[in-house]
């Protein structure tokens, strides 16, 4: 019997810039200690893209041709390309229109979003309403920010905790019961005192004040944030769950916003999933904010099954936090490229 048509990943791929910097060489610019750091975030190193003139974009496209070439696709089925960040190339044009011109989309539109770490949920459930419409056949959703351009290094509490890097998505119709099933997207504008960047937007625009004033970095009052993530991605994750009538059993991975340990094993522990079923690579990459999700389904590409049961859930900046149920839709270890 069909069923009704839902939004399926039928394909993810991503890309982590050459340089690494590691707790050694944090600890050569701010006071600091790999131990410090370890304890506190789980980090051991992020990736940082170099090079002049270099933005989210020169990310997401690398991402993008490689996803095209494991699905086996030309550039131009694309119909769409949303790019959930927070650090794109300028204010306009957007990334994702960069990226459709460097990955040669040549048939697709797209835009940005920005919902921070949680940029990636809000824009999979935005391009799975356009597939699930039949507006669209074919649907890229990529995570990306280089958020080593609104760091402040001389800030040892914010400094430590981001890398860049970029991942997406394919979205193709389903009917057999496979793809994204239910997401709970939350935001509270209340909590953007607590992590922002203060300058660069329409309410204060660059000025000689703002640069030397620091204000184009992140700021983060972080005692305030972790209180909150840890309450928002665990009660909503839990809700997701309850409302469909699933329990932590019935769930094969968790797939956490990558932001810090104590945040993951809270909401691990909230829905009742062990640890060896959540998937983790903050120590690797650290938190890229909007592209910390389809990096752990990069990463865990190979170990996932058709019919495979994923809970994603992420907290970021605004507030804004949420939770996505995902039915899996082919077997990983299929796949080659």
């Amino acid at each position: 019997m069909t069923q009704a048509r839902t939004a399926a990943i039928t394909a993810v791929a991503g890309y982590l810039p050459e340089y690494i910097l590691d707790n050694a060489e944090l600890e050569r610019l701010v006071d600091t200690n790999d131990e410090w750091i370890l304890t506190r975030t789980g980090i051991r190193e992020r990736h940082i893209l170099k090079g002049e003139g270099r933005g989210t974009s020169d990310m997401v496209a690398p991402a993008v041709t490689r996803l095209l070439a494991k699905r086996g696709i030309a550039p131009e089925e694309i119909d769409c390309l949303i790019v959930g960040t927070v650090t794109p190339d300028m204010c306009f044009p957007s990334t994702a229109n960069l990226t459709c011109l460097k990955a040669g989309l040549k048939n697709a539109w797209g835009y940005d979003l920005a919902a921070a770490c949680s940029g990636f949920l809000y824009a999979l459930t935005t391009g799975a309403a356009l597939i699930e419409s039949g507006r669209c056949k074919k649907v890229i959703v990529a995570g990306a920010d280089k958020m080593s351009s609104i760091i402040d290094y001389t800030d040892r509490n914010t400094c430590v905790l981001f890398g860049d890097g970029a991942a997406c998505v394919l979205l193709e119709a389903d009917e057999e019961g496979f793809g994204l099933k239910d997401t709970i997207l939350r935001s509270d504008g209340a909590g953007g005192q607590y992590l922002r960047v203060p300058a660069s937007g329409s309410q204060y625009p660059a000025t000689h004040e703002t640069v030397e004033g620091r204000q184009h970095f992140l700021r983060q009052e972080g005692q305030q944030v972790f209180k909150a993530a840890v309450k928002g991605m665990a009660e909503v994750a839990y809700e997701l769950l309850a409302r469909n009538g699933l329990e932590g059993k019935d769930i094969t991975w968790l797939v956490p916003h990558q932001a810090n340990m104590r945040i993951i094993d809270a909401t691990a522990n909230r829905i009742g999933i062990p640890k060896e079923r959540v998937m983790v690579n903050i120590e690797r990459y650290g938190n890229t904010t909007g592209a910390t999700l389809p990096l752990c389904l990069m990463d865990w590409e190979s170990r996932l099954k058709r019919g495979d049961n994923l809970v994603l859930a992420a907290f970021g900046a605004g507030f804004t936090w949420g939770a996505a149920w995902i039915k899996w839709a082919y077997d990983g270890s299929a796949v080659t490229g």
